[in-house]
């Protein structure tokens, strides 16, 4: 019953953390901060201006039209749909077949917990968790993983671009290249590009769907430079090689910042794993001593509150660590 209970303990912790992780982090470590921030220096300010009789517009003028074209397409709404979050994290599952698969993770959790004693309480508990809670974490850690891969291959990406418009490649067939040679999941995003342009719609739109699926600031500033070309002109070589530089020097930014707060992370990870360790020597030793932690009803209570406390200060310390530029 000891191990039932603890094994109870931890499966119930992992189910808080999971929840706390996908519902909470959000908002302590300042992710939707930085992104009503990011979605205020894209929003474009109105600007009233004059023409004077003028019949066409200027080259800033069509610059500026064009930027707002673009950011108006790629404001979207705060609660990102989850066939759009499942597109995002790389997988072909259907808003159904997500559903289906939380429901039975759910069911199942349920089941395993009420089979091993837990009680309807904490098997409920579990299960709400096993079907809300994991599943998102499941997406959003995927999305990550995706968009960190997409990130390490994009400036090369771009400079395969540059010198193929310098060899006098069309923008097209320098794409090509890309979606030939290129890892994932650059390939697909490019052979996204490719096949929505090819059903008619304009180059610089199907780029600004590729935000949509890579919602990085990366992929913003390339579909920016595409659409700008395209409808302004310019020398697109020279953009996009401006693009690269821009990109590597973000890239090393980002290195840079990792290794800097590499130490503070370590620190964190060793200050939150004291006491699990501390509690797991204290009961190889002497588990008459501990036991009191699960067998009385202080104990319990105890137990969880301590459990609440150290997801808070966990989540504090990843939002005094989690620098963002």
């Amino acid at each position: 019953m000891t191990i039932q209970a603890l094994s109870l303990f931890f499966l119930a912790s992992v189910a808080v953390g999971g929840v706390a992780w996908v519902f909470v982090y959000p908002v302590l470590s300042g992710e939707r901060h930085a992104e009503r921030r990011l979605d205020s220096a894209l929003r474009a300010e109105p600007v009233a201006r004059k023409t004077g009789g003028r019949p066409q517009k200027t080259r800033r003028e069509q610059v500026e039209e064009s930027l707002k074209d673009l950011e108006a397409r790629q404001k979207t709404a705060k609660r990102v749909p989850i066939s759009v979050r499942i597109e995002q994290a790389g997988l072909s599952w259907s808003k159904q077949q997500f559903v289906i698969a939380s429901v039975v993770l759910g069911v199942v959790a349920f089941v395993l917990t009420l089979g091993t004693g837990g009680g309807l309480l904490g098997a409920t508990g579990l299960g709400f968790a096993a079907a809300f809670g994991l599943p998102l974490w499941i997406l959003s850690f995927l999305k990550k993983r995706r968009e960190a891969k997409f990130l390490e291959h994009f400036p090369d990406s771009v400079d395969i671009i540059v010198r193929g418009i310098k060899a006098g490649l069309p923008l097209i067939d320098s794409m090509k290249v890309i979606v030939n040679d290129a890892p994932e999941p650059i390939r697909s995003e490019f052979r996204q590009i490719l096949e929505v342009q090819m059903i008619g719609m304009p180059l610089g739109e199907a780029c600004a769907k590729l935000y949509d699926r890579i919602p990085l600031a990366e992929a913003n500033f390339f579909a920016i430079v595409v659409s700008i070309q395209q409808k302004a002109g310019g020398n697109l070589s020279e953009a996009l090689g401006n693009l690269s530089r821009v990109l590597r020097d973000r890239k090393k930014m980002k290195a840079k910042i990792t290794a800097m707060s590499m130490e503070a992370k370590a620190s964190a990870a060793i200050i939150g794993s004291l006491p699990i360790f501390v509690m797991l020597v204290v009961y190889l030793t002497s588990p008459d001593y501990i036991s009191l932690l699960w067998t009385e009803q202080l104990g319990r209570f105890m137990l969880m509150a301590s459990a609440a406390w150290m997801s808070i200060g966990l989540l504090v310390m990843r939002k005094m660590i989690n620098f963002d530029f």
